[in-house]
């Protein structure tokens, strides 16, 4: 997929801004992952002897949105080479959205226009359309997990977060020349996977206030089809939950949107700043899923006298401290918060930060704190950490409804900075083995787990508010867990000095030897000293 997609910005080179590929190339990508969504099933109906291959009924109970015939790929691959595929491409969208109200508004319909001649488009639909000709996937709908992982290194059961990534690789090689990469970062799905499985909701208002491309909500859903049994068995899994967010940048709200629709998870996305502009002013959220900007310095605070700066102003300079603020605002009596920031959130005293932080610890809303390992991030190399953050760790219930031991006046510590391994030279990845170390080292220490919770030294430690303090609120994980226990040395001291004397003087009679040959080699050649 990379390799159709590096192809693509070598058609658009010279005829727009790089800054403008993402929003060509994703609604063509959008365009043939609903259209073989749409095959598949047109087959599977076919195949039916009572089947209607074109009544739009068979697909709405198939959950397949209807793609009219003007908008299939197949139609719009055989009239790529034509004068007016510009206008052939704003059609199909325009008659997907008329057929299906969820997508409403979704997609950019500017491709008549100039800049985006007919042999640029055409080049375009030839290079999307080799995804699924002759390759090891045979259409998008039907994309593995593993489409950009490690061979083997994730569930073969999950699909890809497929537009999230493609949006990805779009800020990382595209949109970089566009100089505005700034904070704006779609989470790995490890990462996702790691935060989701740390907070189990398993049912509850879900809430996220920078939903990027909704790979959040995505893994959430996953999560809740996974664990039928612990639901309401009058509903069916997916009304256990409601799905709300926000997302600030107009084309990554629409991507959400997109992302969500094509999986039928209904949800409330909205459309705006955050900060300035609280959509959903009144939610108290049962799970809060999130990754914001990191580090992100202009974003126009503080503003005086806000409700949500219970625990200190948030310095304008910075806003990883607003961000953990309006998020324990919004979060219910008994909810739970996972969210992925810069490791500098865990030391940074800086503009009254170390305080805003000593008074969460204080009011006991920090649960747990993971190091993840570096190189994570496909389009930084920020090294990052995991904030789960707990509104009432008294009681409660976890993983499946089961109810929550007592962990008033702890957190809980994980230091993750070695697990993983590289998938390629610069960027690293964290097997369902590492998640589920991680994982089952929380909900055992929280109650909730399949095993008993113990301290593992270089790697967990359960601390106190006193603990804390101690270490002047500092809440890097290192500073807690302390180093791993070395494996004992079994062989007794007196052989090993033996053994190691000897190697050592077959090494000098080694360089003994290798000296006498180089001296003999610079006499012969007239260098003798």
């Amino acid at each position: 997929m990379e390799e159709v997609l590096w192809n693509t910005a070598d058609q658009l080179r010279g005829h727009i801004d790089a800054a403008e590929y993402k929003h060509v190339v994703l609604p063509l990508i959008f365009l043939k992952f609903v259209s073989d969504s749409f095959k598949l099933a047109q087959d599977e109906v076919a195949a039916d002897p009572e089947g209607l291959p074109e009544d739009r009924d068979e697909y709405t109970m198939r959950g397949v949105f209807w793609v009219p015939p003007e908008a299939r790929w197949d139609t719009l691959k055989a009239a790529a080479k034509q004068d007016n595929i510009g206008q052939l491409i704003d059609g199909a969208i325009a008659a997907i959205e008329r057929d299906n109200k969820p997508l409403k508004g979704m997609l950019q319909q500017n491709f008549a226009r100039p800049s985006l001649p007919p042999r640029v488009l055409s080049g375009l639909i030839d290079e999307i359309s080799r995804y699924g000709e002759g390759g090891t996937v045979k259409n998008l709908s039907d994309a593995p997990s593993d489409l950009f992982s490690a061979e083997g290194a994730t569930e073969p059961e999950k699909k890809t977060d497929l537009l999230g990534e493609v949006y990805q690789y779009m800020l990382k090689r595209f949109a970089a020349a566009e100089g505005k990469l700034g904070g704006e970062f779609y989470t790995p799905d490890s990462v996702v996977l790691t935060l989701v499985e740390l907070l189990a909701p398993f049912r509850g208002r879900v809430y996220d206030p920078a939903c990027g491309s909704g790979g959040m909500f995505v893994r959430g859903e996953e999560f809740v089809e996974e664990h039928k049994g612990a639901y309401d068995v009058n509903k069916s899994p997916r009304e256990n939950i409601s799905i709300y967010g926000q997302e600030s940048n107009h084309t990554t709200w629409k991507l959400a949107r997109m992302n969500l629709a094509i999986r039928r998870i209904e949800a409330d996305i909205r459309h705006g700043d955050t900060f300035h502009h609280d959509l959903h002013p009144d939610l108290r959220a049962d799970y809060v899923l999130a990754n914001p900007p990191f580090n992100v310095s202009n974003w126009g605070g503080p503003m005086s006298g806000d409700p949500r700066w219970r625990y200190g102003t948030p310095p304008a300079s910075n806003a990883n401290y607003a961000w953990l603020q309006h998020i324990l605002y919004h979060l219910a009596p008994h909810g739970t918060a996972g969210v992925v920031l810069a490791n500098g959130s865990l030391s940074s005293n800086q503009s009254g930060e170390g305080e805003i932080r000593r008074n969460m610890i204080a009011h006991d809303k920090v649960d747990c704190i993971v190091a993840m390992p570096g190189q994570l991030f496909y389009t930084t190399q920020i090294p990052v950490c995991l904030w789960i953050l707990a509104n009432n760790k008294e009681n409660g219930k976890g993983q499946e409804g089961r109810p929550l031991r007592d962990r008033s006046g702890q957190t809980l510590f994980i230091d993750a900075r070695e697990l993983g391994y590289m998938k390629s030279r610069v960027e690293r990845d964290l097997s369902s083995e590492d998640r589920a170390r991680i994982v089952a080292a929380y909900h055992n220490w929280r109650g909730d787990g399949d095993g008993e919770y113990e301290d593992v030294p270089g790697f967990c430690k359960a601390a106190t508010i006193d603990d804390i303090e101690k270490h002047g609120w500092v809440l890097t994980p290192g500073r807690y867990v302390g180093s791993a226990a070395k494996a004992e040395d079994a062989e007794p001291f007196g052989e090993k000095m033996a053994r190691l004397s000897k190697e050592l003087h077959t090494q000098f009679e080694e360089s003994d030897r290798l000296q006498a040959v180089i001296k003999a080699n610079l006499e012969r050649l007239g260098y003798g000293g």
